[in-house]
């Protein structure tokens, strides 16, 4: 299976073969891969500049050739890091085709996230929600912004399955997505947290159940 982690000899050999791209832009995008890993496993707060420096092999003066300040590169490490984690959801989803079976992929999705994270540190919006509350409001406002995303993502996929028969209509599609994300993400908190897959295939299993309850019988 094709390497597409942060900062993986695959996004440098891509970014000059297939993307036409210049050696800022190929070293532009290393900087965002190491900083994403980074970020996401010691936290803004706790990962400095000299740490990006060693990650990358850069001098500080190199980095800041690209991204102006840490705020800005911690902003763009963080789209980075939650672009690679969507696009590991959506090669789960888009094996299926029925939204109702789209989301127990979803679920399947965050089962691999957990087990295997696609960015090192565990899933990015959890992982900033809780460090951006108070100390970064702009990283909030990123991090709310790509919720979002998430929430319409289930959204849709609820509402998708009741225009096509098989979710029940009084279903309330903003509820199962709240509900939905909320469960596996704290799954993924409580896996981190006692480093046993056991919390989320707990997780796992009532949410195929939540969806079954939703499900119209054949």
């Amino acid at each position: 299976m094709t390497d597409t982690r942060p900062g993986s000899i695959f996004q440098t050999v891509r970014s000059v073969f297939f993307g036409n791209m210049g050696k800022g832009k190929v070293t532009r995008d290393m900087i965002l891969g190491k900083a994403a890993a980074l970020f996401n496993s010691r936290g803004y707060f706790g990962a400095s500049m000299s740490d990006v420096m060693n990650a990358t092999g850069l001098e500080k003066g190199g980095i800041y050739n690209h991204f102006p300040s840490k705020d800005q590169l911690a902003l763009e490490a963080f789209d980075f890091a939650f672009q690679v984690s969507s696009a590991e959801v959506a090669r789960h989803l888009n094996k299926r085709e029925r939204a109702i079976d789209k989301l127990m992929a979803f679920v399947d999705a965050f089962m691999s996230v957990a087990s295997d994270p696609p960015v090192a540190g565990g899933c990015p919006l959890l992982n900033s929600a809780v460090e951006c509350d108070d100390g970064h409001p702009e990283m909030k406002i990123r991090v709310q912004k790509a919720m979002d995303t998430v929430l319409a993502t289930v959204e849709k996929l609820v509402e998708n399955g009741i225009s096509e028969g098989d979710i029940k209509p009084s279903t309330d599609a903003q509820q199962v997505a709240r509900s939905f994300i909320a469960t596996l993400e704290g799954g993924i908190m409580l896996t981190r947290l006692y480093s046993d897959l056991a919390y989320m295939h707990s997780v796992a299993t009532s949410l195929r159940n939540q969806i079954k309850a939703i499900q119209i019988s054949s």
